[in-house]
């Protein structure tokens, strides 16, 4: 009989389970609905799809009693076309099956990546830009900043010396409570914001938090902005750290920001919109410090990032976007499409310690921003947050500070060490469970992300890696009475090695495909000093006595986009002609290999670093100017790319709005073989016969030059260039190689190394990456 029961039972929960999810299925959220080109027409044009045929569709699927819901949230008709609206899933399903459509799906929430880096990547060649090279060059160029908003009363974005407004400009400054046309200017020349509407009649919360204003309350736009493009201010620093002259890559670019995100997140819905916009009002360059997670990767026609920048650079317009901050893991990089340009993150030669001294006299230097008042002259217990455990509470929990894990009587007055074994809990939930137990301070011990300074504040806090963790803890269970005090932020300058890799930079390879490589270049991430909004977030996070500051030092792949965003628009000035493609190759073949040691750069652990960290190495854009030789990716190798991936010739014609042909052995094997500044193959058997993938490169130097091949390949891997020598002349610009890798001898798993062209005045350097079975 208690089987009967225990049988009836699971009818019962498995009928609940399906009424509910059916009830869920019908409830309305936010869906993107993608319907691919605007027009047939390349050019930036108003587009060909009206609001109306958008709402006519949507009132065919969705019942006539529920009428509020045929409206749109945005409406894309510039660069390609679409709308999001609230849709139940049936509805959805209705729709992705319907004439002109190439996807739909929920609207995803995406998330935020987030002085002297500038001076660090000139100096690398032992040369300094000049300063009326990069103030005159790029003022006609226009980055759009997809992000948080903007501060407009920045010192980064006055407009002194800056000429009038490029003509072709057709976007507009939006007024709001706290935002009037006049905090636009000659510099700041557009920002818009966009509203998201909850779902109506249910209790579903979305991403809202524009707040109806372009004005950044979150700080990571007004950051990301004046790093790519913020003009010249002497004297800038955080409360006197890190001294010195605050500018972007590009300090006469124009600046147009779109607010699409709040500190919660970014509707992806509406960043499409943002990209729809800033391609119509007229940007060149759009950065967007911006990603899915790592862990929910949608394909490239579910991904609104994806989408926006494939229409971009079909008209002309560069994408530079954050790898994300999911590292050292490998799969976890983002963003990862050909058509955009992916960015890791890297550290400058600055780093920010704060000095442990501990009772018996030992000095440990540890990482962190702290304006603490702490000093030699007095010190305080001890105590490692598994002994000083609140009742109940695992040790495992103590020793991680987890929230209610210690016992405030025994950590009040004390200086705590936390460990880090559990990364679910972050550094900032640590320092303020310790701090809210009215501790004096916090060392916390964390291999991982010793490398990235946390900003605690005023509140007493430094980070050690494992082997002075052991050190410290071997102390406190040494004696009766352990004591120490922690000491303010020193800056460290000229530090050594940089660039390392970021423990947070997403690895490649990609999720998607592995015959692309991603990330595709690497830039400074780390403790980078660039504008902020004036008010403090958190409490005691402004020194006593001191004003909030107007610029902050952040870390992140979110820092880095800017970095290339700012160097491809520097070269864009330079190079008017350039298409998004070539701006592209010449960052990436005239990458840095290696660090200021004189050493091929590593990562944090102090292992040599592969191109699944670093993608071809870090920027020099001083040297990207004159790259000799760019790889030309065009539409159709992109389109070519769409169809090797697996969708759809249908699909790919509606994206180009072309009669494009998918090639007839379509396969993902083939990505290999369009035309990128880098090679990646994912499968090389050992008893196949040599793979061979072609590149063209075109002559952008002088007109009569001769290339020679020189290849650094791991042992075991033959590799073979033909021709080996490029000869260039008026009547030939553009060359076709074929490279063959044969891999039986090889080492197992991925093989790095790199092919360059010589003409005694340019290195062109392109990295492989190829995989051995």
């Amino acid at each position: 009989m208690e089987w009967l029961l225990q049988f009836l039972n699971f009818l019962f929960l498995a009928s609940l389970l399906i009424s509910t999810t059916a009830i869920s299925d019908q409830t309305p959220k936010p869906y993107v609905v993608y319907m691919g080109n605007s027009s047939p027409n390349s050019n930036r044009v108003q587009g060909q799809i009206p609001e109306s045929d958008h709402l006519q569709l949507l009132s065919s699927i969705i019942p006539s009693e529920e009428s509020e819901r045929i409206a749109l949230i945005h409406h894309f008709s510039h660069a390609f076309s679409g709308f999001s609206a609230m849709l139940t899933e049936s509805e959805a399903s209705a729709l992705s099956g319907g004439d002109g459509v190439v996807s739909v799906f929920p609207d995803p929430v995406l998330e935020l990546h987030t002085t002297r880096s500038w001076d660090f990547l000139e100096s690398d060649l032992g040369l300094k830009a000049s300063k009326t090279l990069i103030q005159h060059s790029s003022s006609d160029t226009i980055i759009g900043v997809i992000d948080t908003g903007i501060w407009p009363e920045s010192p980064s974005f006055r407009d002194e010396g800056i000429g009038e407004i490029p003509a072709r400009w057709k976007g507009v400054c939006m007024e709001s409570h706290d935002f009037k046309k006049s905090n636009c200017n000659r510099k700041l020349i557009g920002a818009r914001y966009y509203n998201i509407q909850a779902a109506p009649g249910s209790n579903q919360t979305h991403i809202d938090g524009t707040k109806d204003s372009p004005r950044d309350s979150v700080g990571h736009g007004t950051h990301t902005a004046s790093i790519a493009a913020g003009v010249y201010v002497n004297n800038a620093s955080y409360y006197g750290l890190a001294l010195g002259t605050a500018r972007g890559g590009s300090p006469s670019t124009r600046i147009a920001a779109y607010r699409t995100c709040s500190e919660e997140g970014c509707s992806g819905a509406t960043i499409l919109k943002a990209i729809d916009d800033a391609v119509n009002d007229g940007v060149d360059v759009i950065s967007i410090s911006i990603g899915l997670s790592s862990l929910f990767q949608a394909d490239f026609l579910s991904d609104p990032i994806a989408i926006g920048a494939f229409h971009a650079e079909q008209m002309g317009v560069m994408v530079v976007c954050s790898a994300g901050n999911d590292g050292p893991d490998p799969f976890t990089v983002v963003n990862s499409a050909p058509w955009i340009f992916t960015i890791a993150a890297s550290n400058i030669d600055r780093n920010f310690q704060s000095t442990i001294v501990l009772g018996n006299g030992k000095y440990f230097q540890g990482t962190g921003i702290n304006f603490s008042n702490l000093t030699h002259s007095k010190m305080h217990s001890l105590v490692f947050g598994e002994q000083v455990a609140a009742k109940f509470a695992p040790a495992s929990e103590a020793r991680n500070c987890y929230p209610g894990s210690l016992d405030y009587s025994k950590i009040a007055g004390n200086i705590v060490v936390c460990a880090n074994d559990d990364p679910t809990v972050s550094r900032r939930i640590k320092k303020l469970v310790v701090q809210d137990g009215r501790a004096v301070g916090l060392i916390l011990i964390d291999e991982d992300n010793k490398d990235v300074p946390f900003d605690a504040g005023v509140f007493p806090f430094t980070e050690v890696g494992n082997l002075e963790g052991h050190q410290i803890l071997k102390y406190i269970n040494s004696t009766k009475n352990p004591t120490a005090t922690i000491l303010p932020t020193a800056e460290v300058a000229r530090y050594k090695p940089s660039p390392i890799v970021a423990s947070f930079s997403s690895r490649g390879p990609s999720s998607l495909t592995e015959n692309i490589l991603k990330p595709d270049i690497m830039a400074p991430g780390i403790g980078i000093l660039a504008a902020m909004i004036p008010k403090s977030t958190d409490p005691g996070s402004v020194p006593i006595g001191k004003k909030p500051s107007l610029f902050g030092i952040k870390s992140g792949t979110s820092m880095a986009c800017p970095h290339v965003t700012g160097a491809a628009a520097f070269i864009k000035s330079v190079h008017q002609n350039w298409t998004p493609s070539m701006v592209k190759s010449a960052l990436m073949t005239t990458a840095t290999n290696y660090n200021n040691l004189r050493k091929p750069l590593t990562n944090s652990s102090n292992y040599i670093a592969d191109p699944h960290e670093i993608g071809v190495g870090e920027i020099n854009p001083l040297r990207a100017l004159h790259p000799g030789l760019v790889f030309e990716t065009n539409m159709e190798d992109y389109l070519r790319f769409l169809c090797y991936f697996g969708y759809s010739q249908k699909k790919v014609r509606s994206m180009s709005k072309t009669n494009f042909n998918c090639p007839k052995n379509s396969s993902e094997d083939l990505v290999s073989n369009i035309n990128y500044p880098s090679v990646s193959i994912s499968t090389l058997k050992r008893q196949q016969q040599p793979k061979v993938i072609t590149r063209t490169v075109t002559n952008v130097g002088s007109l009569n030059a001769t290339y020679t091949a020189k290849v650094r390949s791991p042992q075991g891997l033959v590799v073979n260039v033909i021709p080996n020598k490029l000869v260039f002349s008026e009547g030939v610009q553009r060359i076709t190689y074929k490279v063959s890798f044969y891999g039986k001898e090889a080492n197992g798993g991925y093989n790095f190394g790199s092919l360059r062209w010589i003409d005694g005045h340019h290195y062109v350097h392109t990295v492989f990456a190829v995989k051995v079975e």
